[in-house]
């Protein structure tokens, strides 16, 4: 169970966790992430994972395409 930070959004907290996860490797590049796992896996509203995968899409982690769900954007050296 997640502890969450008072102090920031849960979007926040998601997108952190998901960025640290592209970081180390647990998401490698062209991995599809589901908004509904996400949802599942935080027990948060949609809405909560889709701000998520909008911050991490603005950083330049992922990338989404309409129909076909949001991946791991590849690295440089992929």
């Amino acid at each position: 169970m997640i502890e969450w930070d008072p102090r920031l959004y849960k979007w926040e907290q998601i997108a952190k966790i998901v960025a640290e996860r592209i970081k180390d490797g647990t998401y490698p590049p062209l991995t599809l992430i589901s908004e509904v796992k996400l949802q599942e896996e935080f027990d948060v509203a949609r809405v909560t994972v889709r701000k998520a995968m909008e911050a991490l899409r603005e950083q330049g982690f992922i990338t989404t395409k309409p129909g076909k769900g949001s991946i791991v954007s590849p690295t440089d050296g992929s």
